[in-house]
């Protein structure tokens, strides 16, 4: 919807009536100056003629009346007005005494004026009045809807799909073929029921399709609607709550409603995390808005309401806060886990992305696809369309191989900031601290090698960078990788310390990721031999305001103590070992930081020559 940036249509009907107001003030004023004079009489009159305290008289008449108005004005006082009959024996009393006055005729007010145009005003206001009000009644409600009423926020927002929409289909969705698999079910129903109904078997109520951001859950989705040809119905769980009590679930029984009608149908919501985390979680109770809304959606989907053919589907990356409710067979039957793509569905989805992109002949999607663990769909269609921005501004035709690479730094660490101003004593220090990472990146046999070395200062804040090259996937890590991992940490501050003799802040980053895994090893994936295998939980796990107001340790102050002292035990070890190493190599420290000094940005085998 186009948001209009004039005044609006009221605000002009509102300048309109109020400028009326005021001529018709004004007019008022000027024809009635009379009236702001004080009563008074003639005889009152003729003792301050006698007394000489009469500054000034007027004769106010009617045109062909002779009857009119005397006013007067005193020297220490207000004006004053008498009403007389005859004003032609008043002249001729002023005559006598040579009293000096003036005359001035008064036109009657005509009928409009006074009587017609008053009552217009007020129809007008009233009008206008009831005009605004009714515009924003409609907007409260959502004034986009077909019927536009007056009390329409009760109804429901979801967008139903149109033909176009409908194009997509799984052919269009690259790297998840088990989750499509999972999802063809649900098509094959929709379009023979029956072979399905003979054998007993139900239709799923509900598909629930988690995982993390960027994935593809909505994409999915999408596509089951496009394969089976079905009426599909669109909303966000945001859209199910307002500030109205009971507008949610009106808003939930209007979208059922709706879907029942054109059942055989599928009812997406997506962020249902919005609308349906766990109850009871509040500080106000049970009684909330969002809360009716959920007791109101889980009736729909499986209680005494009967919604064949109707399918609803819901896309969350938080499914750990949802209401168990909600989750049970009968409301969301399947859940079906979107995960990050493998290398091999990272390189589909690359060639999806890359089919309306001219690429050079030394772009390889198999080497991006081996380089990019961990990066979610959205993540590579990022990663391209900034390889398209750099090309472009480049004023090239195709995208390089040295594009993708420049997209590749700024999507993970952030553009590079060539012309921030950065002193020699600074540049010196950061090409130690990087030369310190680099050399534990290329000497530990679990860490990946390095890609990138740089001292240019980034958009994340980062004074300079080393890039790693993942070369595989991983589904879990060791005890091995993880000691290793803090290692590397650590070795742009072991490097400070050799070398200067002193140290920074640059690697406060570095010591809090280092503290994070170790405690992580500690409380959490039992590889301490002092603690033994047991969970104790994370310090920063989100707790519900309400339910977990008073949450306390589920361990007593001495294993908190024994906790802390196993991370500092962890974290002082792999201090020392990388400091032994960096020992070991510091020809190589010196080799290395004096080539970025020189160069800014170094590559593998620039570094790894250092060696020989």
């Amino acid at each position: 919807m186009n948001r209009s940036t004039g005044r609006s249509p009221m605000g002009y009907w509102f300048l309109i009536l109020m400028t009326a107001l005021v001529i018709y003030g004004i007019y008022v004023y000027n024809n009635s100056d009379t009236l702001f004079s004080q009563e008074s009489t003639r005889m009152a009159f003729e003792k301050s003629l006698e007394a000489g305290d009469v500054a000034a008289v007027r004769i106010v008449q009617e045109k062909e009346i002779p009857s009119g108005y005397v006013v007067y004005s005193l020297k220490d006082e207000g004006s004053h007005l008498f009403y007389v009959s005859d004003v032609n024996e008043v002249q001729s009393y002023l005559a006598e005494l040579d009293v000096d006055y003036s005359l001035s005729d008064v036109q009657r007010d005509s009928y409009f004026m006074t009587t017609l145009l008053p009552v217009l005003l007020i129809i007008v206001a009233l009008i206008v009045l009831f005009m605004m009000m009714n515009s924003m009644l409609i907007s409260a409600g959502g004034g986009g809807q077909a019927n536009n009423k007056v009390m329409n926020f009760g109804r429901s927002r979801a967008r139903r799909m149109t033909e176009k929409d409908k194009k997509v289909t799984f052919g269009d969705v690259a790297g998840l073929a088990e989750e499509k698999e999972d999802l063809w079910e649900i098509v094959d129903f929709l379009k023979d029921p029956v072979k399905y109904n003979s054998l007993g078997a139900r239709i799923p109520k509900g598909v629930l399709l988690e995982g993390p951001p960027g994935t593809g859950k909505t994409l999915l989705a999408k596509a089951v609607a496009g394969e089976a040809g079905v009426a599909f119905f669109s909303i966000s769980g945001s859209d199910f709550v307002e500030m109205f009590v009971g507008v949610g679930a009106s808003r939930v029984r209007d979208l059922f409603a709706e879907a029942k009608a054109s059942a055989p149908c599928i009812v997406f919501i997506d962020e249902i995390d919005a609308v349906a985390r766990r109850r009871g979680t509040g500080m106000g109770g049970g009684h909330d808005e969002r809360e009716q809304t959920l007791n109101q959606m889980l009736v729909e989907m499986d209680g005494f309401g009967v919604n064949e053919g109707i399918i609803v589907m819901a896309a969350t990356n938080r499914v750990d806060i949802l209401d168990p409710a909600i989750l049970r067979p009968g409301r969301f039957d399947r859940r079906v886990l979107v995960g990050r793509p493998d290398v091999k569905g990272r390189q589909e989805i690359l060639n999806v992305h890359a089919k309306n992109k001219p690429l050079g002949d030394d772009v390889d999607l198999e080497r991006i696809a081996r380089t990019t663990a961990g990066y979610t769909g959205a993540d590579l269609e990022n990663l391209l369309n900034e390889s398209a921005i750099a090309a472009a501004k480049a004023g090239r035709k195709f995208i390089r191989e040295s594009d993708v690479e420049s997209a590749f730094v700024k999507v993970s660490i952030g553009a590079e900031k060539h012309s921030k101003v950065i002193s020699e004593e600074e540049k010196r220090i950061t090409a130690y601290h990087e030369s310190g990472h680099a050399i534990l990146f290329q000497l530990l046999p679990l860490m990946e090698s390095v890609h990138t070395i740089s001292i240019i200062p980034t958009g994340g804040g980062a004074a300079g960078y080393t890039m790693p090259l993942p070369e595989k996937d991983r589904m879990f890590m060791t005890k091995g990788k993880l000691l290793q991992h803090i290692m590397v940490c650590l070795g742009g501050r072991i490097a400070e310390e050799l070398i200067f003799e002193d140290i920074t802040t640059g690697a406060s980053q570095d010591i809090k990721d280092a503290t994070n895994a170790a405690r992580t090893m500690v409380t959490q994936y039992g590889m301490s031999s002092e603690l033994g295998l047991i969970n104790y939980g994370s310090d920063d796990e989100e707790v519900f305001i309400g339910r977990d107001l008073a949450h306390t340790r589920s361990y007593s102050e001495q294993t908190a103590a024994l906790i802390d002292a196993e991370v500092k035990r962890i974290v002082g070890e792999c201090y020392e070992k990388a400091k032994e190493i960096i020992k070991a190599h510091e020809e190589v420290l010196h080799k290395s930081a004096a080539l970025l000094l020189e160069k800014e940005k170094i590559t593998t085998k620039e570094f790894e020559a250092l060696f020989e």
